[in-house]
């Protein structure tokens, strides 16, 4: 993702990319159950997905030696490249924290610009005071071998009803978390822009007093006004 890519899509709600997408037939887009760690207190971030995925605990596998293993959860963050969105499938699990405090603050130190997970974290208060903004169901004490098994990560995965291919772009803020299919980034940011600031011009509009009907969705007198209105700068 270019940087200008980047920019503009930091200027964009979730909101308005799932309309977008929408529009564009991608009706499975917005992760549920991944919401700010903070309520109230999220920053945007927009950054290709780098996927992680847990199964059901298996006692055999998920153990705390597991954590020393190469294919851990520690291997896969020292995979993380700079500006990535971590995606984690949890399954929705909320018995178990995927991450706590100490690997939340080395994604932060590595530069990684968030983690979205359908399910919860643990250190909570540890969690929010790495910075690393975090779109989670919450957290909770037991760790993740508790209830979950972390099988590989850069894989095709489902987090919160949507499938998550790695290099997909994320874009998650104080509504939560939208994946835009890597195929599409160019013209949903291009779609998306403009409907920013027709919205943003439709809002003026309202605020004069006028009525909805022809406004919003704009008719073609409507579009002709704002058009003009552009065009005057």
């Amino acid at each position: 993702m270019n940087p200008a890519t980047r920019d503009a899509l930091m200027g964009v709600t979730t909101a308005t990319l799932t309309t977008v997408l929408l529009k564009k037939g991608v009706r499975f887009c917005y992760i549920a159950g991944s919401r700010p760690i903070v309520p109230g207190a999220a920053k945007r971030i927009v950054g290709p997905a780098f996927t992680l995925r847990f199964t059901p605990t298996r006692e055999d596998l998920a153990t705390v030696e597991s954590w020393s293993s190469p294919r851990s959860t520690r291997a896969a963050i020292e995979d993380m490249p700079e500006g990535c969105v971590a995606v984690a499938d949890a399954m929705g699990n909320t018995a178990a924290g995927i991450f706590g405090d100490i690997l939340c603050a080395r994604m932060a130190k590595k530069g990684v610009a968030g983690l979205v997970t359908d399910g919860m974290v643990r250190d909570g208060a540890g969690v929010i005071g790495t910075g690393l903004p975090v779109f989670c169901q919450g957290y909770v004490a037991p760790a993740s071998v508790a209830a979950l098994n972390f099988v590989g990560w850069q894989e095709v995965i489902g987090c919160g009803g949507v499938t998550v291919v790695p290099g997909d772009i994320i874009v998650a803020d104080q509504d939560g978390a939208v994946v835009i299919p890597a195929a599409l980034l160019d013209a949903v940011t291009e779609a998306a822009v403009e409907q920013e600031r027709l919205e943003g011009w439709i809002m003026k509009e309202v605020e004069k007093g006028l009525a909805l009907p022809g406004l919003y969705p704009p008719n073609a007198e409507t579009k002709a006004r704002y058009e003009a209105d552009r065009a005057k700068g």
